[in-house]
């Protein structure tokens, strides 16, 4: 017999698979249901409402994705490398056939104003990135890195969008070729 914990990664998975790729409102429970052959009634004990499941599916993509990112950075020890290589992280994702575009961005846009808790995640997730490539920023001796982050963060989220809309990697080529722009702009001066 499954678990509690389990059944939640059960549901979660298939919530996971199906909102990031059709979207949320495109999905209906009993969708869920029939991919993670769970009852409705079990998918309502461990999540009371779709809303805590998009919750739940948003909180578990952003500790995916950073995961991911910061194993990709991990490989690198320069670092301007270690910046730069957010960017080779990106076109890697958005290069793979199961690309959707950010999964916080399409939710935002798609329950951004009816739903705290998606506000909530996809703020939380936003800001943790931006912390994430101000440490790398720090890193680097910009001398202003919470800007550098800040621009970091604007192309990320800018290149998934555009990679998204125009079903090609390439702009996180050009996001990479920016972020070494601006860090050779930003560098603290020498001595």
């Amino acid at each position: 017999m499954d678990s509690e914990a389990t059944t939640e990664a059960r549901i979660l998975s298939a919530a996971d698979a199906l909102f990031y790729e059709y979207g949320v409102h495109a999905v209906g429970m009993d969708r869920i249901r029939d991919a993670c052959g769970v009852s409705l009634k079990k998918i309502y004990k461990c999540f009371p409402s779709k809303g805590a499941l998009v919750e739940a599916y948003l909180r578990r993509r952003d500790r995916w994705a950073r995961t991911a990112l910061e194993e990709r950075v991990a490989r690198h020890t320069d670092p301007e490398e270690r910046v730069l290589a957010v960017f080779d992280w990106l076109y890697d994702w958005v290069d793979g056939p199961d690309f959707h575009g950010c999964a916080f961005i399409n939710a935002f846009g798609e329950l951004g104003a009816d739903s705290q808790g998606v506000v909530d995640a996809v703020r939380d997730h936003k800001s943790a990135v931006r912390g994430y490539l101000q440490d790398l920023a720090h890193e680097t001796g910009a001398a202003e890195p919470e800007w550098l982050a800040s621009q970091l963060a604007v192309l990320l989220d800018g290149a998934m969008s555009n990679a998204s809309i125009t079903d090609s990697p390439t702009p996180a080529r050009h996001a990479r070729s920016a972020a070494q722009t601006l860090l050779h702009s930003t560098a603290a001066p020498a001595g």
